[in-house]
């Protein structure tokens, strides 16, 4: 008998992440990409310090349940502009993708413009690639530890001050910052500010491109937006290959080899670590830092640019030049993205318009459906919930009409502040032998003194005891 135990072979389901130490690329694309991350950040962290009718400019509060938009008003009942809103913005990026691919990826997203700012501060203290390199080999030093604690430092500086302005879009910038001076915000405002500061220093200080090519969603059905004319990175294998060195005065007329030289910059400056000329692959996030890589070698070798370029699979196939490259950009599924935006973009601006800034909702005391009065009048007790959405104070009329003698028995004039609301009861009466018995429509109507443009109306019901 054999008693040999059995050997146990182990499967790794996930491999193991080599660290990437990207080399700073610099060209056209990078200047766009900084361009990227410049208005985007001065858009985040300076939104908030603006000022409009004496408050926040870009203010969502959950707790009085308004949305401040520069002087848009949005109450819980808009809520359908806030989803139009989020339609607008999804359908852009869909359309954005069908033309150029994962631009968005590389340019503007919040993953990559955090982990541009990360490397550009690692580049600065530990200095560049291979330098960064030469420190995470060695052993530890006063150096080494100085370097890492700056660098970390300076991290978790910016992720705190992004987890304060990300929480300073739900409470007011001024009263975040005075409340965490003297330590006294609540416990979900700590709460919001270290989370969103931990998930920014993660992400972009540790995991970087593992968010890109594991975590995020777009990655996986992006690819059901492209077809054979969308634009992505490409390698030009036909005027690449065969890969081999030369020399300057070669250039790429002249070698005997392809113009490729295999000098791996366009891998080195990769954020995912892939290499371009092997095809396209889902890690590729579109940066173009690889163009800029591979144009500043053709230049160095006297050689045309492009051999890493912004392409299409048939322009590719095809040889088709630049014009007619975007010739080909107005196809169908672009033509049908741009369709369904501008409908939508044009409801939207249409509804938000015309949109009056004044709400009214009728509730009638269920408590008392209809009762006599003095004189034999029959009065019923209503709640109106009243909402002046524009930022201005206005004095409004009610009145009430539907039944021959109806009047209010309760003042019939109300003054409401700016994007302010108010419960009002009402009493509302009619005389005896008016209306029929059982259920009588009836209407309100709200009127602002100040603004004849300014008025709504709602229905009700007046009951009359049989």
């Amino acid at each position: 008998m054999n008693n040999v135990a059995p050997k146990v072979s182990t499967i790794k389901m996930y491999a193991a992440r080599a660290e990437i130490y990207p080399r700073e690329a610099k060209g056209r694309y990078a200047g766009l990409r900084w361009l990227c991350v410049w208005l985007t950040q001065l858009a985040f962290y300076g939104l908030p310090w603006l000022s409009w009718n004496g408050r926040q400019a870009v203010l969502f509060d959950l707790v009085a349940r308004k949305f401040y938009i520069f002087g848009v008003v949005l109450w819980p009942q808009d809520f359908i502009y806030l989803a139009a809103l989020l339609i607008i913005c999804a359908y852009s990026l869909f359309l954005v993708t069908a033309v150029a691919g994962r631009v968005w990826c590389g340019f503007a997203c919040p993953q990559t413009v955090y982990t541009e700012i990360f490397m550009w501060i690692e580049r600065r203290i530990e200095g560049p690639r291979g330098a960064r390199i030469r420190l995470d080999k060695q052993p530890w030093s006063l150096e080494k530890l100085a370097k890492k604690t700056a660098k970390h430092t300076v991290w978790a500086s910016v992720a705190l001050w992004t987890g304060f302005t990300f929480v300073a879009y739900f409470t007011p910038a001024q009263t975040l910052l005075h409340e965490l001076t003297d330590m006294t915000p609540g416990p979900w405002e700590w709460f919001w500010v270290l989370f969103y500061a931990f998930a920014t220093y993660g992400n972009a200080g540790w995991m970087r491109e593992q968010v890109c090519k594991y975590m995020c969603p777009y990655a996986r059905f992006q690819s059901s937006m492209f077809d054979k004319g969308t634009l992505i990175i490409t390698y030009d294998n036909v005027r690449g290959e065969p890969r081999g060195a030369r020399t300057r005065k070669e250039g790429a007329a002249t070698a005997p080899s392809g113009a490729c030289i295999d000098c791996s910059m366009c891998v080195q400056v990769c954020p995912t670590g892939i290499d371009i000329r092997n095809g396209l692959q889902y890690e590729c996030i579109g940066c173009a830092a690889c163009v800029d890589a591979c144009n500043s070698v053709m230049a160095k070798i006297n050689a045309p640019p492009g051999l890493i370029r912004y392409s299409t699979e048939h322009a590719m196939a095809g040889h088709l030049s630049a014009g007619q490259l975007w010739q080909r950009v107005l196809r169908p599924p672009v033509l049908l993205y741009i369709g369904l935006l501008l409908v939508i973009v044009t409801v939207f601006l249409g509804a938000l318009i015309m949109r009056t800034p004044l709400k009214l909702d009728v509730m009638r005391d269920r408590g008392s459906m209809g009762r006599e009065v003095e004189d034999g009048m029959i009065e019923n007790v209503y709640r109106l919930q009243i909402m002046n959405t524009a930022e201005i104070s206005h004095r409004y009329k009610i009145a009430v009409s539907g039944i021959e003698s109806i009047a209010l028995a309760t003042p019939d004039e109300v003054i409401l502040d700016g994007a302010a609301s108010r419960a009002m009861p009402v009493r509302v009466r009619i005389d005896h032998g008016k209306g029929k018995p059982g259920s009588n429509p009836i209407v309100f109507e709200l009127k602002a003194l100040d603004d004849a443009q300014l008025q709504v109306s709602e229905k009700a019901v007046f009951f009359i005891p049989k």
